[in-house]
């Protein structure tokens, strides 16, 4: 057994620094082996003296023992992503499968991630685990990493004794649905990054270059070109109020947020709004699907019932009009409805999904028909987005041509106009 193993299960008493979950300390050692190789490592540890002795256990001379300090600016690592679950997932799943117990599986997975916080939340979860909680238990103390679909799929699987396969399943699922959120945020950052872009740059133009062409232009004497005149117009009010436009755009962008965040009526006229918009709509559009399939064959083959998965996907979809349409599908399953005459009736989904799903209740094979639509809407979606990618391209010069152009034209027309008299 290695150190680190012995050292996190007779922990015992607690320490100021580095805290361990489980009262231990996080040490950082360095020493040589047997053959005079110098090593080093970190590893929790009821103190520095059992460290030392576990280590030459091994084999190892140690030098130094000390206990690792904090991080300067107080951070505990990056965030806890749905990337990072989807890996433990699928570690979990894997060494599950070669016959290594839970607990073990969770502390080699702890032990071995540079997250700090997924570090603490795997150690929490092993010692709840090791208390006599299930791993479903476990995990619903922790509900903003492991949502509600997660932890039903996990009971789901506890219960019929298949709980690697389903976390390979959760695994595989969380891998697509984070592709396809990917694809989603690629179409939308990219113009809007330039767009933002476009607009620094003019105010820098106007701000300080502008300014200067208006001092020369002052020596001329002459008439200016209206089109000369409104940008250096614009020039004088972004010098003189230049806090006030700043003022105003970030409070736009702060208020879009947190109406967006707070206020269920305008999240939700946002979500109607974006499926309208053309090209990006008919993306969020078969995003929504795809999510929608997937998560329904996801819970339906983990053997959650049919109801009781349609409850989980709802939210799961990713945009209010969806949400609301699979809350219908749901009640009207309840009732006795066959899934896809409940589908037809909300008239949100293309004709071809309705059909597949009928197809795959009439063979008992929903879950497959499923899996086959979510991955033709996710290979849409990838087909769409590349295609709205080339489209752009041009659009955007186009947008930076005669947004920053313009005003290098509008800078330069009176000295054309100027050559023009001399010659």
């Amino acid at each position: 057994m290695s150190a680190t193993r012995t050292a996190t299960r007779t922990a015992t008493k607690t320490a100021p620094a580095a805290r361990r979950p489980n009262g231990m300390d996080t040490f950082v050692w360095q020493g040589t082996d047997k053959r005079g190789k110098v090593m080093k490592g970190e590893q929790p540890a009821k103190n520095a003296n059992s460290l030392r002795a576990e280590l030459r256990k091994q084999g190892i001379t140690p030098r130094t023992v000390k206990v690792k300090g904090k991080p300067l600016m107080g951070g505990a690592g990056r965030r806890i992503t749905p990337l990072d679950i989807a890996i433990f997932s699928r570690q979990l799943a894997t060494m599950m499968k070669s016959g290594v117990p839970i607990v073990g599986a969770i502390e080699i997975i702890a032990n071995g991630n540079k997250n700090p916080k997924m570090t603490t939340l795997l150690n929490t979860i092993r010692s709840d685990i090791e208390s006599g909680s299930s791993l479903y238990e476990a995990l619903s103390k922790h509900p903003v990493q492991f949502d509600e679909l997660y932890r039903n799929l996990v009971k789901a699987g506890e219960g019929a004794g298949v709980l690697e396969t389903v976390l390979d399943t959760i695994a595989t699922y969380k891998e697509n649905i984070e592709a396809l959120k990917g694809k989603i945020k690629k179409a939308m950052f990219y113009p809007a990054a330039v767009v933002a872009v476009a607009l620094i740059v003019s105010a820098i133009l106007l701000v300080f270059v502008v300014p200067q062409f208006e001092s020369v232009f002052k020596s001329f004497g002459a008439d200016l070109p209206a089109f000369t005149k409104l940008v250096i117009a614009m020039s004088d009010f972004m010098v003189a109020y230049w806090w006030l436009v700043g003022a105003i755009v970030g409070g736009a962008i702060v208020a879009f947020i947190m109406a967006q965040k707070r206020s269920v009526a305008f999240s939700r006229f946002l979500d109607r709004t974006m499926l309208k918009l053309p090209v990006i709509g008919q993306i969020l559009h078969n995003s929504a699907i795809a999510r929608f399939s997937r998560t329904l064959a996801v819970t339906f083959k983990a053997g959650v019932p049919l109801v009781e998965a349609l409850d989980i996907v709802a939210g799961a979809t990713g945009n209010c009009v969806y949400e609301d349409a699979v809350r219908n599908i749901r009640d009207d399953v309840s009732v006795g409805y066959p899934v896809n005459m409940a589908m037809k009736q909300v008239n949100v989904f293309p004709h071809m999904v309705v059909q597949m799903t009928a197809i795959g209740e009439e063979a008992g094979a929903l879950d497959t028909m499923l899996f086959k639509v979510a991955e033709f809407y996710e290979q849409e979606v990838n087909n769409a987005v590349d295609a709205l990618s080339s489209l752009l391209e041009p659009m955007i010069m186009v947008f930076l041509g005669v947004v920053v152009g313009g005003m290098v034209v509008a800078m330069y027309l009176p000295i054309f106009k100027l050559g023009a008299v001399v010659g």
